[in-house]
């Protein structure tokens, strides 16, 4: 018996099933994610109905959706006949699974969805079933046969379903325009959202731990600055205080092997000028990718009018836990 090669058998039914289901998609899949998109637009929200293994993809499915945006619950079919269908409010979008399309405690529950005016979309394998001929959409999930040797677990319509469930998930999420910062305001707990959070000036060095001085500033005065602060890099300013250039440590070596004598030299005189800089109220985030670009390892943090508040070191990132 080949356990390897039975896995792999697994993967490839599976493969092969959502490629099939990919083909199908069409206009209906346009017209579910409108209705999906006008419920959300309208301050109501998508109820995911499903029973059994249906029910658990259903509930990933609405964990998807309202990790992105989209308000989203779960109803229990059964328990929808005791109390639970007080959840749905007319403008509502049901997104109803059943592989078979003829689950008795879905199809029960149509006619109370229909007439409180909640628009269903069906998700199913069977376009002649009693729950694709009353929705108002019918997403098609049919595959040829489950990953099962008998055909009978099911695996390849759940996987089918729970990947349409994403593609709808991820269409409605662009078309609505939902972007990172949003993705981070509902994840606060995690890393994820902790790190997208971040703005520059969280974790930025404030400028009283920088050294900042003017051009005529010697590179001798410079190196004092950066022992007493254990800095890196001095920041040159203008007559206005808005930035002019940066000096850094290894730009000092650099020119020492070449001259002795740099630091009698004036900061105006061997700064790289119109330096990198990127504003204290952008996420952090971007920091990151400022520094992959330029390939530099110190960003300096400006206000508005272009003057420092402070500098980012590519190792705050690690500190930070961006890296």
């Amino acid at each position: 018996m080949n356990l390897l090669a039975m896995g792999r058998r697994v993967f490839e039914i599976e493969i092969d099933s959502l490629r099939l289901v990919e083909k199908k998609l069409g206009p209906s899949f346009e017209e579910a994610v409108q209705r999906l998109s006008d419920a959300v637009a309208a301050n109501r929200k998508v109820i995911v109905v499903g029973v059994g293994k249906s029910g658990h993809i259903g509930q990933k499915i609405a964990a998807t959706l309202a990790s992105t945006g989209a308000p989203s619950v779960v109803l229990n079919a059964v328990d929808a006949f005791h109390g639970d269908l007080g959840i749905a409010c007319e403008g509502d979008a049901a997104l109803a699974l059943s592989y078979s399309g003829e689950t008795e405690e879905l199809v029960r529950l149509l006619p109370y969805l229909k007439r409180m005016k909640v628009s269903v979309i069906a998700m199913t394998g069977n376009l002649k079933s009693t729950l694709a001929q009353n929705a108002d959409s019918v997403l098609d999930v049919g595959v040829e046969k489950e990953a099962c040797p008998h055909n009978l677990a099911p695996t390849s319509s759940t996987t089918a379903m729970l990947a349409l469930g994403d593609a709808l998930a991820m269409v409605l999420l662009e078309k609505r325009g939902f972007q990172k910062e949003d993705f981070a305001r509902l994840h606060p707990g995690g890393t994820l959202g902790r790190n997208l959070l971040l703005r520059v000036g969280d974790i930025m060095r404030p400028r009283e731990e920088i050294v900042v001085l003017p051009g005529g500033a010697s590179v001798k005065e410079a190196l004092r600055q950066w022992n007493r602060k254990r800095a890196g890099a001095v920041v040159v300013v203008d007559g206005g205080g808005a930035v002019e250039g940066i000096f850094t440590h290894g730009d000092f070596v650099r020119r020492y092997e070449r001259d002795p004598q740099v630091g009698e030299l004036p900061l105006s005189a061997v700064i790289t000028p119109s330096p990198v800089t990127v504003r204290v109220d952008k996420l952090a985030v971007e920091v990151l990718n400022l520094f992959e670009i330029h390939r530099i390892d110190d960003l300096i943090v400006v206000d508005g009018e272009n003057r420092p508040v402070g500098m980012v070191d590519s190792r705050d990132l690690t500190m930070h836990k961006l890296m």
